[in-house]
């Protein structure tokens, strides 16, 4: 995968080892293009290249610096050399005889200004006396090396030795780095990956989308513009709008004759029951009418363009309004949508929900498939809503019971021979409602009259009886009693008849008819909506699907990388000292690579086990250190010591040639090497030459916000990874061949991510962080506070700050003057607001020149020592082929002279013997 130009990493070579395959400028661009290309990068416009060489390789790689230092760039090739062991000393002639570290003698190839030297002629690893390192000590070459590859770092220590004379320095270090323990780090990066996956719930949780006017703008006129379009969905005057018309009004005088049925006159007479079933049936020839016409739409609908379709709707009548620009930005819809989602912390598997949800909301319905839906509005249902052709009310309204108890009892106040009149108003009620029933018959079924009238009417009369035989009244309280009974007995009639012919109204339909009507209608509503926009919606509803699909294929992967790594079988050989994959198993920067068993250190990918162990066909060779003869092993070094002979098999001389320090590949485990320290040590412990003196490591536990942050370092990171195949989306393209693109990216990105926690930690934001979140603080990640970084970058610059990576001989070639030195305080910039805020609570100045790095997990105190006037000897290379140029030097081995000194005196240095020479002032 590639990432953008402005990506840096350091390209690192140990010419120490490699340098016999790189004698053309073909095989250092393979060898450079090799470690960029594992590492997913493109091939840099300002290339930085951290070389490894001992004092001697400077005249004895002299073809390989050419190569180096002529690399074709776009921009300038800057190189950071980085030298180790002591210098072989000057030319022994006559009776002069010097010791080592005399003399630099360089290559004019390396004069210039993008070339700088660091010169550490012991890494004085050792944390006692009694340890007896080696002053090239692999294991804090491996730091040192790690340091130099942060690209900010590399940067400014290029810069501050082009400000010193030759740009050469000696450097002293004091450095921290703080970290978590590896399988804190192992179980917040599975448990990141579970919460940035989120749980498979197989959709059974439906989800709800935010209101269309908090959805991104082209997402909310689609949702908006389907959901509430007007009613205007008919053309005055045309075929849909006169159907619809012509059984309206056949409805509405269906109305108007019940209205007058509910009259008494209808009652009474049976002409305005006749004019109403005539005007039912009318309706409903018209309603079949406006249904035909329904079907015809949505038949006509179903397949065919949108245009098309729209066209079909036309003729019937049917007005779509036109899309305008709801369609447009789709795609940047989508992906807002999508950013938002996650910055709100939902996994991915609830996004992709969400995404579904807005498919189906966004999604048109095609007419053939709302064909079922006339069924409700069809004759049949219309006379299943007539069941109630002949019942009554279902429950009487108080009033008419009211009325006829109270006409019951004053119509009962009668007594003796008169007592019979008391009968009249209950009379009045059977007859009225058998009446009724007849004039509301259909076939042989009549209506069914509520009872409860009648029955109020026979108790009143009763009780009226029963009132006058106990008072006695006069005649004429009687027969004012009855006529008042009578009234009463009328009106409560009139409101019986209301609601029972209104009731046999409905049962004939006319309620069913009008809802009918109404639900056909608003069936061509939905058609002509479900045909605004279609093809925007459509396309809007497939690529919401496809990345729904997409989000739930990342979060498979993202399962993929949570699941822990089989342990290896013993004995099993992989590419790697941990294999290709088993990555999370491998011990971290805080882990004793001694623990271990052997490796094979001719890993090309393995770059720290290439300083770490000697490996033989097996894997298994004794540690050169741990199989010396109990006598200074380091005086009279064995003959299997890999520094002081090195052997065909020597772990430096097998290391392949794309042997990279400064970044991980994905898929390879070169970026998980040990760092050989031991994760159980604290800083203080005597672990030998494990860890330099100059290094402590601050061991935190995990702070609460190191799950979150890593989860949206996922959700960042995989954004960008999916940057493609947004443009896809946009341009309609987002086929399979995008979404396989897609996911391959994705699938790169997270092995990234991984290889880029293990490399840098967690303090270090990732390759693209979210920009509009702050990074939270190194209590948050790691669960330490950032107070010893503040001190440690605040100290004062004097000679006990840092431990000067100088031998006691290369020693005297520094520079006395304390001005002349640089130096470079520097620390995450994840720490910068923490660090500031701890030397203002102290009152402690800030440094001057700190340097905040985007990657990396150290912290501290470079500083870099100019070498005196005249150490630095630059010569001219000259070809030789046979006889020496100088006659008190004879050649006899032929090779490279080093002639014609810069400063106009006289040098000789052979690639064969290694000789340097010079004038007597040396």
């Amino acid at each position: 995968m590639t990432y953008p130009e402005s990506t840096t990493a350091v390209v690192h070579i140990d010419l120490r080892t490699g340098a016999a395959a790189l004698t053309t400028a073909q095989a250092v661009r393979d060898r450079v293009a090799e470690q960029l290309g594992r590492a997913g990068l493109p091939e840099p416009d300002h290339p930085l290249l951290l070389v490894t060489d001992t004092p001697a390789g400077l005249t004895g790689h002299q073809l390989q610096y050419e190569l180096l230092s002529n690399y074709r760039a776009v921009g300038d090739t800057r190189i950071l050399v980085l030298l180790v062991g002591s210098s072989p000393g000057s030319y022994a002639g006559g009776e002069e005889a010097y010791g080592p570290d005399r003399r630099l003698v360089r290559p004019a190839t390396l004069r210039a200004s993008t070339i700088g030297l660091v010169w550490a002629g012991d890494l004085r690893s050792a944390r006692t006396a009694l340890d007896r390192p080696e002053p090239d000590d692999p294991a804090s070459l491996a730091v040192l090396v790690d340091l130099l590859s942060v690209p900010d770092v590399f940067v400014r220590v290029l810069e501050d030795l082009g400000g010193l004379p030759d740009s050469v320095a000696a450097p002293g270090v004091q450095l921290l780095e703080q970290d978590l323990p590896p399988e804190v780090r192992d179980r917040a990066w599975r448990d990141a990956l579970s919460r940035f996956a989120g749980e498979d719930g197989g959709g059974a949780s439906p989800v709800t989308l935010p209101p269309a006017a908090r959805l991104p703008e082209p997402l909310g006129a689609l949702v908006s513009g389907r959901e509430g379009r007007p009613h205007g969905h008919r053309q005055p005057n045309g075929p849909a709008d006169l159907a619809h018309r012509t059984c309206a009004d056949s409805l509405d005088r269906v109305d108007d004759d019940l209205v007058a049925l509910r009259a008494l006159p209808g009652l009474l007479s049976p002409a305005r029951r006749e004019a109403l079933e005539s005007d039912l049936d009318q309706a409903r020839g018209h309603l079949d009418e406006f249904r035909a016409l329904v079907e015809r739409a949505l038949q006509g609908s179903g397949s065919g363009a949108a245009a098309e379709a729209a066209a079909r709707l036309g003729a019937l009548g049917l007005r779509v309004p036109p899309a305008e620009s709801a369609g447009e930005r789709v795609g940047e819809g989508l992906r807002e949508l999508a950013r938002t989602l996650l910055d709100e912390g939902l996994a991915l598997r609830s996004v992709a929900q969400h995404f579904t949800a807005l498919a189906g909301r966004v999604e048109p319905v095609p007419g053939t498939a709302l064909l079922h839906r006339l069924d409700d509005h069809s004759e049949e249902a219309v006379h299943r809503g007539s069941a109630t052709e002949y019942a009554a009310p279902p429950r009487t309204p108080a009033a008419p019971l009211v009325l006829a108890g109270a006409a019951g009892l004053l119509g009962g106040l009668w007594q003796g021979v008169l007592l019979p009149l008391a009968l009249v108003v209950p009379v009045v009620f059977v007859a009225v409602a058998m009446w009724g029933a007849r004039r509301l018959r259909t076939g042989r079924r009549t209506a069914r009259w509520t009872v409860g009238p009648r029955v109020a009417a026979v108790a009143g009369a009763v009780a009226g009886a029963a009132a006058a035989y106990a008072t006695a009244p006069p005649p004429w309280l009687g027969v004012t009693g009855l006529l008042a009974g009578l009234g009463l007995t009328a009106e409560a009639v009139r409101r019986l008849w209301r609601g029972v012919a209104t009731s046999w109204a409905a049962g004939r339909g006319t309620t069913a008819l009008r809802t009918a009507l109404d639900g056909l209608d608003a069936l061509l509503a939905e058609l002509v909506r479900e045909h605004w926009a279609a093809e925007e919606r459509l396309y809007c509803a497939d690529a919401a699907r496809s990345v729904a699909g997409m989000l739930r294929a990342t979060a498979a992967a993202a399962d993929a990388q949570a699941v822990p790594e089989p342990a290896a079988p013993a004995g099993a050989s992989a590419s790697g000292p941990y294999g290709d994959e088993d990555w999370l198993s491998a011990p971290s920067a805080l882990e004793d690579p001694g623990a271990e068993t052997a490796h094979d250190g001719a890993d090309d990918g393995d770059w720290a086990a290439a300083y770490t162990w000697e490996s033989g066909p097996s894997g298994d060779r004794d540690n050169t250190y741990a199989t010396q003869a109990p006598d200074n092993p380091y005086a009279t070094p064995a003959p299997a010591d890999v520094y002081a002979a090195p052997a065909p098999d020597n772990a430096y001389a097998t290391s392949a040639p794309d042997n990279a320090y400064a970044f991980p590949a994905p898929g390879d485990a070169y970026a998980t090497a040990p760092k050989a320290a031991s994760a159980d040590a604290a800083p203080w412990e005597d672990t030998g030459t494990r860890t330099p003196r100059w290094l402590d490591r601050e061991i935190g536990e995990g702070g609460p916000d190191l799950v979150a942050t890593l989860a949206g370092d996922l959700r960042a990171t995989v954004m960008v990874a999916m940057k493609p195949y947004w443009g896809a989306v946009e341009r309609g393209q987002a086929g399979a061949i995008a979404v396989r693109r897609t996911e391959e990216r994705v699938r790169d990105v997270l092995s990234d991510a991984r290889h880029h926690l293990w490399h840098n930690g967690v303090l270090a934001p990732p390759r693209h962080p979210a920009e509009h979140r702050a990074r939270t603080s190194a209590a948050g990640l790691l669960g330490t506070d950032s107070l010893r970084v503040a001190e440690l970058m605040g100290r004062d610059t004097d000679g006990q700050a840092v431990v000067q990576l100088s031998s006691p001989e290369q020693g005297s070639l520094l520079s006395r003057d304390p001005e002349a030195a640089r130096w470079i305080p520097f620390a995450p910039r994840t720490l910068q607001g923490e660090v500031e805020t701890a030397w203002h609570k102290n009152g402690s100045p800030p440094p001057d020149g700190a340097l905040w790095t985007s990657s990396g997990r150290y912290a501290g105190l470079i500083r870099l020592t100019p070498l005196r006037m005249g150490v630095v000897d630059t010569v001219l290379p000259r070809q030789s082929r046979g006889g020496s140029t100088r006659p008190d030097h004879p050649d006899d081995t032929g090779g490279t002279e080093y002639a014609d000194r810069t400063d106009g005196t006289y040098s000789t240095a052979r690639t064969a013997g290694t000789e340097t020479g010079g004038d007597e002032g040396w």
